[in-house]
């Protein structure tokens, strides 16, 4: 498979206007490349992991687009648009960047590494006219920078696996994440393992909202325990419940990929596909996968989801919890802890603890009867 990829050098304060522009001729991702340091909020909204700041903000930001092509597409790697030559900070083909990825849309999405394709392969020709067209257009009544377009030639592999430089093997207490291209260090295999390869949608565990439900699950979990994980994304949630003794999981998500990676993260930590049953649909709002699901089921519930989702959530939710159950949350900000925390006595559940790290809070309730 055959993909350009297309970079425009414009300013920090277009990109949201660019972005949105070029939606509307068919560029549904973006990559951005910015040091603008991410604010709580983004951070809420973005299901992987985040890369370390690099370098000061110059107000310089690089928009990516990744297009299928034909294999026989006449357009050079590196050709240069918009009259003027590509800048010495541009980014080649292979994919990489030292700056701040973010979300290209502001759906709740991540969108960095998601190329456009909708079946057909893109005209590059035309589609370079069109985007040299609408930005003319916004610099008639806007400051966009440079507005230069660059366009380099990039395979599955690299926008796919560029992500991996920033992801390495850590600690969680006594816990070591490691990723399948990594090796355990000798001092380490005293600690329980735990070998998770996220792909591009689904988080690590680095992020702190994982670490604060991996305490309280650690914290909670029997060899009884039958925990429910609702956006379950790469399972590492559930399989860290079973490998601290929990007896089965069921994971909900809305995203169809999560059952492939479920099933590689079980099968790279030797865990039965029996103990982990994966369902797709939205639990909030659809009676099917409620009935399916079950209730009063659970010893736990797991939800490392954002505030907004916890506060429909949560009286949903109260119907899968067994009486005496224990209900986790995480994805919070610090600014929306009271917001959950008087969610979930609302519900009626007795709060349990709060626990933060960073800006991040985790809320733990539990259901008396």
């Amino acid at each position: 498979m055959k993909w350009k990829k297309i970079t425009i050098k414009t300013v920090t304060e277009a990109e949201d206007i660019i972005i949105s522009t070029l939606y509307d001729i068919g560029l549904e991702g973006a990559q951005i490349e910015d040091n603008v340091p991410l604010t709580a909020w983004e951070k809420e909204q973005m299901f992987v992991d985040i890369p370390p700041m690099a370098k000061e903000d110059d107000g310089i930001a690089y928009l990516n687009f990744f297009v299928e092509v034909p294999e026989d597409t006449d357009v050079p790697d590196n050709g240069e648009f918009s009259g003027a030559g590509q800048s010495e900070n541009s980014q080649t083909g292979n994919g990489s960047s030292e700056n701040t990825m973010k979300p290209g849309l502001s759906e709740g999405v991540d969108n960095s590494y998601m190329p456009v394709s909708s079946g057909e392969p893109v005209d590059m020709e035309v589609l370079l006219k069109q985007i040299e067209e609408e930005l003319e257009d916004l610099r008639s009544f806007m400051d966009i920078g440079e507005g230069t377009v660059t366009v380099s030639e990039t395979e599955d592999k690299d926008w796919m696996n560029n992500w991996k430089e920033y992801f390495h093997q850590f600690t969680i207490d006594d816990l070591l994440v490691i990723p399948s291209w990594e090796e355990v260090k000798e001092e380490d295999k005293d600690k329980k393992i735990l070998h998770i390869d996220p792909g591009t949608a689904f988080g690590t565990g680095m992020h702190e909202t994982t670490q604060l439900c991996i305490r309280q699950i650690k914290k909670f979990v029997t060899k009884d325990t039958n925990l429910l994980d609702v956006g379950t994304g790469s399972g590492i949630l559930g399989i860290i419940s079973l490998m601290y003794g929990g007896k089965s999981v069921v994971g909900t998500d809305l995203d169809p990929c999560a059952v492939e990676a479920v099933a590689e993260n079980l099968e790279a930590n030797n865990i039965s596909e029996d103990a982990f049953t994966m369902m797709i649909g939205n639990i909030i709002t659809e009676k099917e996968i409620q009935d399916k699901v079950g209730y009063e089921c659970y010893d736990i519930v797991v939800a490392n989801i954002l505030a907004e989702v916890l506060v429909p959530l949560t009286p949903v939710i109260v119907n899968q919890l067994k009486p005496g159950a224990i209900y986790i949350t995480s994805g919070i900000i610090a600014e929306k802890e009271n917001l959950v925390v008087e969610t979930v006595e609302k519900a009626g559940l007795t709060l349990v603890e709060v626990t933060h790290q960073g800006e991040w809070v985790s809320v733990t309730a539990k259901k008396e009867r």
